[in-house]
C-alpha cells in the first residue's frame, strides 16, 4: 500500500504560479506512476497531469498543456506539479495518485478509474 501526502496549495492571484508537491510513503515509489487530479464541488474528478514511472514520459489534460508541468524525484519519493499562468478556473482540491504499473517507461494513464491510491487533497484557490 502506498500513502499519499500533498502540500503546497494555497490561494494565488490570476498569473501566478504555485508549486504542489506530493509525498509517497509505504511501498517502493518507483513502481507507481503518478497522476494529478483536481475537483470542484458538484463535478467530476478530473484528470490534470500524469508521468511515468521513469519520468521520461508524461501526459497532460488539454487545459494544462503550456502552463502546468508535472515531474517527479524517485530518491525523495515525491512528484510534483508546477503551475504557473494559474487562471481563475484553476480553482480546485488537487489530488495526487498512485498507479501500479509494470511498465517502467509507458505512457501514463489519464483515466483516474485506473488509479490505486489517492492523497486526500490540497486547495488551490486562484482570485481575479
Amino acid at each position: 500500500q502506498v500513502q499519499l501526502v500533498e502540500s503546497g496549495g494555497g490561494l494565488v492571484q490570476a498569473g501566478g504560479s504555485l508549486r504542489l508537491s506530493c509525498a509517497a510513503s509505504g511501498r517502493t515509489f518507483s513502481g507507481y506512476a503518478m497522476g494529478w487530479f483536481r475537483q470542484t464541488p458538484g463535478k467530476e474528478r478530473e484528470f490534470v497531469a500524469a508521468i511515468s514511472r521513469s519520468g521520461m514520459n508524461t501526459a497532460y489534460a488539454e487545459s494544462a498543456k503550456g502552463r502546468f508541468t508535472i515531474s517527479r524525484d524517485n530518491a525523495k519519493n515525491t512528484v510534483y506539479l508546477q503551475l504557473n499562468s494559474l487562471k481563475p478556473e484553476d480553482t480546485a482540491v488537487y489530488y495526487c495518485a498512485a498507479d501500479y504499473s509494470t511498465n517502467y517507461y509507458g505512457t501514463p494513464k489519464t483515466n483516474r478509474n485506473e488509479y490505486d491510491y489517492w492523497g486526500q487533497g490540497t486547495q488551490v484557490t486562484v482570485t481575479s
